[in-house]
């Protein structure tokens, strides 16, 4: 058990594999921190290994709704409470991370491709301990895949943590997706 964990995610918007990958980092720590990459969208940098990450159409939801949706989530799931911080985390300016969270910590990551990989060469050139709670070649939910189902119509709520769904429709962010797919704006990749 490391005594502060990082775990941290666009949650664009948050979904099941999220919760899996929080809930597997709060087992290993006693005070979990999460970070929302991309809290402002004025501060993000083109990511060649993840080139969709920055687009408007890959980030429809505020931090304050993402915030929502990484708390409501957690307390639905009972890791919640005073286990739980939630931080800006502007991933695409590395040397900031410190401003954010604790250097001290363990920053758990999940690699699932080229992204996952840069992320644990980033953290290693900042001197972060860092643990890769799995490698896996196959992920089933992706953000792009619910808003892809909202932008439709389709069946996007067993993809996501009820307390998300709460959020995503009380904030209107499902209207906001289809609404800006109608206008041409968003491909809901």
């Amino acid at each position: 058990m490391s005594p502060v964990g990082v775990i941290h995610g666009r949650f664009q918007p948050l979904h099941l594999g999220h919760l899996e990958y929080l809930l597997a980092g709060a087992a290993r720590c006693d005070v979990l921190v999460v970070g929302i990459t991309n809290p402002d969208p004025t501060l993000v940098a083109f990511e060649e290994t993840d080139p969709e990450r920055g687009t408007a159409e890959s980030n429809p939801c505020t931090y304050y709704e993402r915030y929502l949706m990484v708390e409501g989530a957690l307390a639905e799931a009972g890791a919640a409470g005073r286990r739980l911080r939630i931080v800006p985390f502007p991933h695409s300016f590395p040397e900031r991370l410190a401003y954010y969270a604790p250097p001290e910590a363990v920053y758990f990551l999940t690699v699932y491709d080229e992204w996952g990989e840069t992320k644990v060469a980033r953290f290693a050139e900042l001197g972060l301990t860092t643990e890769v709670m799995w490698r896996r070649t196959d992920k089933p939910i992706s953000g792009g895949r619910v808003r892809r189902a909202i932008a439709s119509g389709g069946d996007w709520r067993p993809l996501v943590p009820a307390a998300v769904a709460a959020v995503i429709e009380e904030r209107g962010i499902d209207e906001r997706i289809r609404q800006a797919v109608s206008d041409g704006a968003v491909r809901g990749s």
